[in-house]
């Protein structure tokens, strides 16, 4: 198994505390994308979470918030070592999300949610364990590559950790990096290096689980010579 501690080079380039001005900045990031994913019905109740990062500290919804109700100074600030700075209690899933920030490049903004048609989709049944979904349109493709899928284990469950560290450090071995995990039965975990960018992956990948669903699972996948061609057009890493 990986040590869930944070890898100290990954942030190497980045200053050892976040500025105040940062930390407010990012925290008012967060509250934006929370209240955007509630508005468009990406999120429900207290279900869900999201993170970034200031320096080395990694902002965080609370434990049982409503994302789309958050207030700035509530979102909680931890520091690299794992102790929290401000803010009330971090989510629990703060270990996956460091993980995440420590395992991937791309990674400067996560979001986790429980969306209605990937969720169903693990309760049908994915396409594979290493794809949830089969590579049925060019976006797709591009914009969210593979999603492999993490067994189910209650939220905050620390094995979750290790096997999503591990599905980033496979990827990334292929030549094949990951923007994406789907926990089974809760739903997805995205990131990308901003929270727009974030966003873009969840939404493709909700929409596509949605038309899977809605066809009855009949389309098939592209072809390999058509995937060939958005890998040589647009660089997609499929």
């Amino acid at each position: 198994m990986t040590s869930h501690a944070v890898d100290e080079t990954a942030t190497a380039t980045s200053s050892p505390i976040g500025s105040a001005g940062a930390v407010a900045t990012a925290r008012a990031e967060i509250v934006r994308v929370g209240r955007s994913l509630h508005s468009r019905g990406y999120v429900h109740a207290s279900a869900g979470n999201l993170s970034t990062r200031a320096g080395d500290d990694v902002l965080i919804t609370p434990t049982d918030a409503t994302l789309g109700f958050l207030e700035a100074e509530r979102i909680s600030v931890v520091a690299p070592d794992g102790q929290q700075r401000s803010g009330d209690r971090a989510s629990k899933t703060l270990a996956l999300h460091r993980s995440i920030y420590a395992g991937s490049a791309e990674a400067g903004f996560l979001i986790h949610t429980h969306s209605t048609h990937l969720v169903a989709l693990t309760l049908s049944g994915v396409y594979q364990p290493g794809d949830i979904l089969p590579p049925l349109t060019p976006y797709y493709v591009m914009k969210v590559g593979h999603v492999p899928l993490i067994p189910y284990h209650r939220p905050g469950h620390p094995a979750v950790v290790d096997l999503v560290e591990q599905a980033i450090a496979d990827a990334a071995g292929r030549g094949t990096p990951i923007r994406a995990v789907m926990l089974e039965r809760l739903g997805p975990v995205v990131w990308g290096p901003t929270a727009d960018a974030a966003m873009a992956v969840l939404e493709e990948l909700e929409e596509t689980a949605r038309l899977w669903l809605l066809t009855d699972r009949r389309p098939e996948p592209l072809p390999p010579h058509a995937i060939q061609e958005l890998k040589d057009t647009f660089g997609a890493t499929w």
